[in-house]
């Protein structure tokens, strides 16, 4: 059998921000979403870090670097934040956090590997194939292809990216499915948050769901009103091309989407 062809592609807009000491992981443990034990540097945990009363603020990928460090693939231009949010936490905990993002690049495989020493399948859906980070410079093999092809996967896996399409400290996971998309570990034990995120769960109260659309017509801009006949039933969110993500009410009437002047289609 040959093996599958690597495709990348680069994601200069993320960051890695490194957890490293004696207490890395009891301190991210008891802060994020998700158990972040079975993060190696074959295997990636999808995670997010909350306000107590449960709204989103960030989420990354965690995975290790092999060399005693824990390393979370975020967003770059918001690295800063959240380090500065861990810190709050950090008080005498034996950890140290530091921007490494210089010494490595980020990529996602649409298909193959690129048997790099950090690679990953990416745990939010199986069709978003795998992640890696290399080391800055290192060669890559393979076909390099435009993020555009990158962001079209997402958006057909109704898959959110970060603050773009989550609002910060007005989210909540389970209106952007976190919990379908494998960010959530309902059984491990008390986190930032965790007390609404599992209520929330158990009594069945979503009223929104972030969802993937087609558009026909003009791309909407992000925050454009989505309406059914005049009424408001949800927004916008990130896009490209025929292809949205919209954050829109589960119970709603019939009757066709609009986006302004746009008709929108659920997948």
């Amino acid at each position: 059998m040959t093996a599958t062809e690597p495709t990348h592609v680069k994601l200069p807009n993320r960051g890695v921000l490194s957890v490293a000491g004696a207490e890395a992981e009891s301190f991210l443990q008891n802060l994020v979403s998700n158990n972040v034990a079975p993060a190696s540097p074959e295997t990636g945990v999808y995670a997010t870090l909350l306000t107590p009363q449960g709204k989103f603020l960030h989420d990354f990928f965690v995975v290790r670097d092999g060399e005693g460090a824990i390393l979370l693939d975020c967003e770059a231009d918001r690295l800063e934040d959240l380090k500065r949010r861990l810190t709050l936490y950090k008080l005498r905990a034996k950890v140290e956090l530091a921007d490494v993002s210089a010494g490595w690049t980020v990529i996602a495989l649409l298909a193959g590997s690129a048997g790099a020493p950090i690679e990953f399948q990416d745990p939010r859906h199986a069709d978003m194939g795998r992640r890696a980070l290399l080391p800055a410079g290192a060669d890559i093999p393979g076909e390099e292809r435009p993020f555009a092809d990158y962001e079209r996967r997402r958006l057909e896996c109704g898959v959110p990216d970060g603050s773009r399409d989550m609002e910060v400290e007005r989210s909540f996971l389970l209106e952007n499915r976190i919990d379908e998309f494998h960010g959530i570990d309902f059984k491990k034990g008390c986190y930032v948050g965790q007390e609404l995120t599992a209520r929330t769960k158990y009594r069945g109260n979503v009223r929104k769901r972030l969802t993937p659309v087609t558009v026909d017509g003009e791309l909407p801009d992000p925050g454009t009103p989505v309406t059914i006949d005049g009424k408001e039933v949800g927004a916008v969110r990130s896009g490209l091309g025929d292809r949205a993500l919209a954050m829109l009410r589960i119970e709603r009437p019939d009757g066709e989407l609009r986006a302004g002047e746009t008709r929108l289609t659920p997948l």
